[in-house]
Protein backbone atom coordinates (compact mmCIF):
# COMPACT_ATOMS: atom_id res chain seq x y z
CA UNK A 1 0.00 0.00 0.00
CA UNK A 2 1.28 3.78 -0.50
CA UNK A 3 1.27 6.22 2.33
CA UNK A 4 2.66 9.87 2.45
CA UNK A 5 5.77 10.23 4.89
CA UNK A 6 6.62 13.45 6.28
CA UNK A 7 10.47 14.63 7.02
CA UNK A 8 9.62 17.91 7.24
CA UNK A 9 7.23 20.31 4.90
CA UNK A 10 9.67 20.25 2.18
CA UNK A 11 10.32 16.53 2.27
CA UNK A 12 6.99 14.66 2.03
CA UNK A 13 7.23 11.08 -0.15
CA UNK A 14 4.82 8.22 -1.47
CA UNK A 15 6.53 5.22 -0.01
CA UNK A 16 5.47 1.85 -0.52
CA UNK A 17 4.85 -0.41 2.70
CA UNK A 18 3.35 -3.48 3.36
CA UNK A 19 -0.44 -3.72 3.77
CA UNK A 20 -1.29 -4.07 7.69
CA UNK A 21 -3.22 -7.28 9.03
CA UNK A 22 -4.74 -6.53 12.28
CA UNK A 23 -4.39 -8.61 15.33
CA UNK A 24 -7.27 -9.59 18.26
CA UNK A 25 -8.83 -6.55 19.06
CA UNK A 26 -8.19 -4.41 16.11
CA UNK A 27 -9.63 -3.46 12.69
CA UNK A 28 -8.48 -1.94 9.44
CA UNK A 29 -9.49 1.04 8.00
CA UNK A 30 -9.66 2.39 4.04
CA UNK A 31 -9.00 5.67 4.43
CA UNK A 32 -11.55 7.32 1.48
CA UNK A 33 -10.66 10.98 3.10
CA UNK A 34 -8.09 12.68 5.03
CA UNK A 35 -8.01 16.66 5.87
CA UNK A 36 -4.53 18.54 5.98
CA UNK A 37 -4.67 20.09 9.55
CA UNK A 38 -2.39 23.39 10.20
CA UNK A 39 -0.95 21.93 13.13
CA UNK A 40 -0.02 19.57 10.17
CA UNK A 41 2.22 22.14 8.81
CA UNK A 42 3.74 23.46 12.30
CA UNK A 43 7.12 21.78 12.72
CA UNK A 44 8.86 22.71 16.07
CA UNK A 45 5.72 20.36 16.92
CA UNK A 46 6.45 17.80 14.67
CA UNK A 47 9.38 17.61 14.00
CA UNK A 48 10.77 15.68 17.39
CA UNK A 49 8.50 12.98 15.93
CA UNK A 50 9.85 13.21 12.10
CA UNK A 51 9.43 11.40 9.78
CA UNK A 52 5.92 10.37 10.25
CA UNK A 53 2.84 9.64 8.36
CA UNK A 54 0.58 12.97 8.87
CA UNK A 55 -2.95 13.39 9.03
CA UNK A 56 -5.80 12.94 11.80
CA UNK A 57 -9.20 13.80 10.43
CA UNK A 58 -10.50 11.00 8.59
CA UNK A 59 -13.59 9.22 6.97
CA UNK A 60 -13.14 5.75 6.69
CA UNK A 61 -14.49 2.44 5.72
CA UNK A 62 -13.51 -1.00 7.96
CA UNK A 63 -12.12 -3.60 5.78
CA UNK A 64 -10.89 -5.99 7.86
CA UNK A 65 -11.47 -7.12 11.65
CA UNK A 66 -9.16 -8.82 13.92
CA UNK A 67 -10.09 -11.39 16.54
CA UNK A 68 -12.69 -10.63 19.02
CA UNK A 69 -13.82 -7.41 17.92
CA UNK A 70 -17.74 -6.82 18.65
CA UNK A 71 -20.52 -4.47 17.25
CA UNK A 72 -18.30 -3.80 14.02
CA UNK A 73 -18.76 -5.19 10.65
CA UNK A 74 -16.61 -4.99 7.60
CA UNK A 75 -18.18 -2.22 5.39
CA UNK A 76 -18.93 0.03 7.89
CA UNK A 77 -18.28 3.81 7.63
CA UNK A 78 -16.42 5.48 10.49
CA UNK A 79 -14.63 8.09 12.04
CA UNK A 80 -12.04 7.68 14.84
CA UNK A 81 -9.73 10.90 16.63
CA UNK A 82 -6.35 10.33 16.68
CA UNK A 83 -6.05 9.82 20.36
CA UNK A 84 -8.68 8.68 23.21
CA UNK A 85 -9.24 9.04 26.82
CA UNK A 86 -9.91 6.52 28.99
CA UNK A 87 -12.69 7.64 31.10
CA UNK A 88 -11.54 6.51 34.55
CA UNK A 89 -8.66 8.30 35.20
CA UNK A 90 -8.79 11.78 37.70
CA UNK A 91 -8.52 14.28 34.32
CA UNK A 92 -11.22 12.00 32.10
CA UNK A 93 -13.24 12.49 35.42
CA UNK A 94 -13.16 16.06 35.70
CA UNK A 95 -13.71 16.48 32.35
CA UNK A 96 -9.99 16.83 31.24
CA UNK A 97 -10.05 14.40 28.14
CA UNK A 98 -7.70 15.38 26.49
CA UNK A 99 -4.93 15.61 28.84
CA UNK A 100 -5.77 12.08 29.90
CA UNK A 101 -2.33 9.87 29.26
CA UNK A 102 -3.44 6.31 30.62
CA UNK A 103 -4.43 5.51 26.89
CA UNK A 104 -1.26 5.55 25.38
CA UNK A 105 -1.63 4.35 21.70
CA UNK A 106 -2.73 6.43 19.11
CA UNK A 107 -4.05 6.30 15.37
CA UNK A 108 -1.24 6.11 12.75
CA UNK A 109 -0.99 9.33 10.40
CA UNK A 110 -4.48 8.82 8.42
CA UNK A 111 -2.76 9.95 4.74
CA UNK A 112 -2.30 6.91 3.65
CA UNK A 113 -4.86 4.01 1.99
CA UNK A 114 -4.70 1.80 5.16
CA UNK A 115 -4.80 2.13 8.35
CA UNK A 116 -4.62 -0.69 11.56
CA UNK A 117 -6.28 0.80 14.46
CA UNK A 118 -4.90 -0.19 17.72
CA UNK A 119 -7.23 -2.22 20.08
CA UNK A 120 -7.34 0.66 22.73
CA UNK A 121 -8.71 3.25 20.35
CA UNK A 122 -11.55 0.40 18.58
CA UNK A 123 -12.52 -0.22 22.18
CA UNK A 124 -12.89 3.65 23.13
CA UNK A 125 -13.13 5.31 20.32
CA UNK A 126 -14.61 4.12 16.60
CA UNK A 127 -17.73 6.39 15.95
CA UNK A 128 -20.15 4.99 13.04
CA UNK A 129 -20.43 7.80 10.58
CA UNK A 130 -24.40 8.63 10.22
CA UNK A 131 -25.79 8.19 6.50
CA UNK A 132 -25.94 12.07 6.21
CA UNK A 133 -22.36 12.27 6.80
CA UNK A 134 -19.92 11.78 3.89
CA UNK A 135 -16.62 11.04 4.45
CA UNK A 136 -15.43 14.35 3.32
CA UNK A 137 -17.54 15.96 5.95
CA UNK A 138 -16.11 13.39 8.68
CA UNK A 139 -12.72 15.18 7.87
CA UNK A 140 -14.21 18.31 9.77
CA UNK A 141 -15.37 16.03 13.00
CA UNK A 142 -12.50 16.21 15.07
CA UNK A 143 -11.37 19.93 14.15
CA UNK A 144 -15.03 21.06 14.76
CA UNK A 145 -14.73 18.89 18.35
CA UNK A 146 -12.04 21.11 19.30
CA UNK A 147 -13.91 24.07 18.20
CA UNK A 148 -16.39 23.34 19.92
CA UNK A 149 -14.73 22.40 23.35
CA UNK A 150 -12.67 25.94 23.32
CA UNK A 151 -15.90 27.91 23.08
CA UNK A 152 -17.47 26.03 25.57
CA UNK A 153 -14.09 26.61 27.98
CA UNK A 154 -14.11 29.99 27.26
CA UNK A 155 -18.21 30.14 28.35
CA UNK A 156 -19.72 31.48 25.13
CA UNK A 157 -22.71 32.19 25.19
CA UNK A 158 -26.07 33.99 22.81
CA UNK A 159 -25.58 37.93 22.21
CA UNK A 160 -21.94 38.16 23.56
CA UNK A 161 -19.36 39.60 20.95
CA UNK A 162 -16.36 37.20 19.97
CA UNK A 163 -13.34 38.50 18.37
CA UNK A 164 -11.48 35.64 16.01
CA UNK A 165 -7.90 36.40 15.61
CA UNK A 166 -7.13 34.88 12.40
CA UNK A 167 -9.43 33.81 9.91
CA UNK A 168 -7.26 30.50 8.61
CA UNK A 169 -9.15 27.30 8.64
CA UNK A 170 -10.01 26.95 12.57
CA UNK A 171 -10.82 30.66 12.72
CA UNK A 172 -12.97 30.24 10.20
CA UNK A 173 -14.49 26.94 12.20
CA UNK A 174 -15.30 29.23 15.13
CA UNK A 175 -16.82 31.57 13.22
CA UNK A 176 -19.11 29.55 12.10
CA UNK A 177 -19.96 28.17 15.54
CA UNK A 178 -20.26 31.34 17.00
CA UNK A 179 -22.55 32.01 13.94
CA UNK A 180 -24.75 29.27 15.32
CA UNK A 181 -24.63 30.82 18.57
CA UNK A 182 -25.58 33.47 17.59
CA UNK A 183 -22.83 36.16 19.01
CA UNK A 184 -21.95 39.19 17.30
CA UNK A 185 -18.81 38.13 15.69
CA UNK A 186 -15.39 40.69 14.76
CA UNK A 187 -12.88 38.70 12.26
CA UNK A 188 -9.08 40.11 11.81
CA UNK A 189 -6.29 39.14 9.15
CA UNK A 190 -3.80 40.14 7.52
CA UNK A 191 -4.51 38.15 3.75
CA UNK A 192 -7.64 40.06 1.72
CA UNK A 193 -8.92 36.32 0.81
CA UNK A 194 -8.98 35.66 4.28
CA UNK A 195 -11.11 38.64 5.77
CA UNK A 196 -13.61 37.78 2.93
CA UNK A 197 -14.32 33.79 3.64
CA UNK A 198 -14.92 35.32 7.37
CA UNK A 199 -17.49 37.79 6.04
CA UNK A 200 -18.95 35.31 3.49
CA UNK A 201 -19.30 32.33 6.73
CA UNK A 202 -20.54 35.14 8.93
CA UNK A 203 -18.44 37.34 10.71
CA UNK A 204 -20.14 40.31 11.28
CA UNK A 205 -17.26 43.18 11.25
CA UNK A 206 -14.34 42.05 9.24
CA UNK A 207 -10.72 43.78 9.90
CA UNK A 208 -7.30 43.80 8.79
CA UNK A 209 -4.69 42.74 11.39
CA UNK A 210 -2.69 45.07 10.01
CA UNK A 211 -4.64 48.21 10.91
CA UNK A 212 -5.20 49.82 14.55
CA UNK A 213 -7.38 46.97 15.58
CA UNK A 214 -8.50 48.12 18.81
CA UNK A 215 -9.65 51.76 17.74
CA UNK A 216 -11.47 50.20 14.93
CA UNK A 217 -12.93 47.33 17.25
CA UNK A 218 -14.51 50.39 19.43
CA UNK A 219 -15.10 52.65 16.20
CA UNK A 220 -17.25 49.81 14.68
CA UNK A 221 -18.65 47.74 17.25
CA UNK A 222 -18.86 50.27 19.98
CA UNK A 223 -17.60 48.03 22.68
CA UNK A 224 -14.56 45.55 23.51
CA UNK A 225 -15.09 42.14 22.91
CA UNK A 226 -16.79 39.25 25.62
CA UNK A 227 -14.45 36.76 24.06
CA UNK A 228 -11.09 36.57 22.56
CA UNK A 229 -10.48 32.96 20.19
CA UNK A 230 -7.03 33.00 19.37
CA UNK A 231 -6.03 31.48 16.00
CA UNK A 232 -2.77 32.87 14.77
CA UNK A 233 0.44 33.05 17.02
CA UNK A 234 1.36 36.54 15.40
CA UNK A 235 3.41 38.64 18.01
CA UNK A 236 1.43 41.53 17.45
CA UNK A 237 -2.43 39.95 17.75
CA UNK A 238 -1.08 39.32 21.20
CA UNK A 239 -0.64 42.63 21.88
CA UNK A 240 -3.89 43.37 20.07
CA UNK A 241 -5.70 40.70 22.17
CA UNK A 242 -4.11 42.65 25.63
CA UNK A 243 -6.20 45.52 24.46
CA UNK A 244 -9.59 44.48 22.92
CA UNK A 245 -10.76 42.31 25.67
CA UNK A 246 -13.49 43.29 27.64
CA UNK A 247 -13.64 43.60 31.63
CA UNK A 248 -14.27 40.34 32.91
CA UNK A 249 -13.82 38.66 29.50
CA UNK A 250 -11.83 35.64 28.52
CA UNK A 251 -9.02 34.99 26.32
CA UNK A 252 -8.52 31.18 24.65
CA UNK A 253 -5.53 30.15 23.20
CA UNK A 254 -6.59 28.09 20.43
CA UNK A 255 -3.40 28.28 18.29
CA UNK A 256 0.31 29.39 20.37
CA UNK A 257 3.53 30.45 19.49
CA UNK A 258 6.56 28.02 19.35
CA UNK A 259 8.08 27.33 22.65
CA UNK A 260 10.94 29.39 22.03
CA UNK A 261 8.55 32.22 21.61
CA UNK A 262 8.01 34.37 24.49
CA UNK A 263 4.32 36.15 25.61
CA UNK A 264 4.22 38.97 27.77
CA UNK A 265 0.72 39.64 29.24
CA UNK A 266 -0.30 42.32 31.57
CA UNK A 267 -1.65 40.32 34.56
CA UNK A 268 -2.22 43.36 36.71
CA UNK A 269 -4.29 45.04 34.27
CA UNK A 270 -6.13 41.81 33.67
CA UNK A 271 -5.93 41.14 37.59
CA UNK A 272 -8.11 44.16 37.64
CA UNK A 273 -10.51 43.59 35.12
CA UNK A 274 -10.59 39.99 35.97
CA UNK A 275 -9.37 38.88 32.34
CA UNK A 276 -9.53 35.35 32.10
CA UNK A 277 -6.54 33.74 29.96
CA UNK A 278 -7.80 29.73 28.88
CA UNK A 279 -5.88 27.09 26.40
CA UNK A 280 -7.36 24.35 24.56
CA UNK A 281 -5.63 21.99 21.96
CA UNK A 282 -7.78 18.86 21.73
CA UNK A 283 -11.48 17.75 21.98
CA UNK A 284 -13.10 15.15 24.32
CA UNK A 285 -16.10 12.23 23.29
CA UNK A 286 -18.35 15.02 24.34
CA UNK A 287 -17.11 17.82 22.23
CA UNK A 288 -17.08 15.07 19.01
CA UNK A 289 -20.85 13.29 19.60
CA UNK A 290 -21.60 17.35 19.47
CA UNK A 291 -19.52 18.29 16.41
CA UNK A 292 -21.26 14.89 14.92
CA UNK A 293 -24.41 16.15 15.66
CA UNK A 294 -23.59 19.73 14.05
CA UNK A 295 -22.99 18.50 11.40
CA UNK A 296 -24.78 15.51 10.72
CA UNK A 297 -28.31 18.22 11.31
CA UNK A 298 -26.62 20.87 9.49
CA UNK A 299 -26.64 23.52 12.16
CA UNK A 300 -22.96 24.13 11.18
CA UNK A 301 -22.51 23.85 7.43
CA UNK A 302 -18.95 22.51 6.35
CA UNK A 303 -19.27 21.77 2.62
CA UNK A 304 -18.54 25.15 1.30
CA UNK A 305 -14.81 25.16 3.21
CA UNK A 306 -13.34 22.30 0.94
CA UNK A 307 -11.42 24.01 -1.58
CA UNK A 308 -9.24 21.16 -2.95
CA UNK A 309 -9.54 17.00 -2.93
CA UNK A 310 -6.25 15.60 -4.27
CA UNK A 311 -5.11 11.97 -4.79
CA UNK A 312 -2.45 10.69 -3.08
CA UNK A 313 0.38 11.45 -5.24
CA UNK A 314 -0.51 15.59 -4.67
CA UNK A 315 0.35 15.54 -1.08
CA UNK A 316 2.98 17.94 -1.68
CA UNK A 317 0.74 20.37 -3.33
CA UNK A 318 -1.44 19.99 -1.01
CA UNK A 319 0.78 20.75 1.96
CA UNK A 320 1.55 23.64 -0.11
CA UNK A 321 -1.28 24.92 -0.48
CA UNK A 322 -2.08 24.83 3.51
CA UNK A 323 1.62 26.40 3.95
CA UNK A 324 1.03 29.58 1.61
CA UNK A 325 -2.57 29.44 2.85
CA UNK A 326 -4.19 32.17 0.10
CA UNK A 327 -6.03 30.02 -2.16
CA UNK A 328 -7.05 27.12 0.17
CA UNK A 329 -9.96 26.17 3.20
CA UNK A 330 -9.65 22.95 3.56
CA UNK A 331 -7.50 20.43 1.73
CA UNK A 332 -8.34 16.88 1.85
CA UNK A 333 -6.28 13.85 0.38
CA UNK A 334 -8.18 11.02 -0.65
CA UNK A 335 -5.60 7.85 -0.77
CA UNK A 336 -7.97 6.01 -2.64
CA UNK A 337 -8.49 8.18 -5.17
CA UNK A 338 -11.11 10.65 -6.42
Amino acid sequence: MKLARWYNNRDIRIEDVPRPVPGPGEILLKILSCGICGSDIVEWYRLPRAPLVPGHEIGAQIVELGHGVDGLEVGDRVFVPPKVPCMKCKDCKEGHHPVCSVVKDRLPGGLSEYVLVPAALVEHGVYPLPEQISYDQSTFIEPLACVVRAQRLAGLRQDQTVMVMGCGMSGLMHIKVARYRCCRIVATDTQEQRRRAASEFGADIVLDAMADVPSELIKRSGRKADVIIMCTAAPPAFEQAWQCVDKGGAIIFFTVPGPDKEVTAPINDFWMKEIRMLTSYYCGPPDIAEAMDLIGSGKVGVEDMITHLLPLEDVVRGFELVMEGKDSIKVIIKPNGL
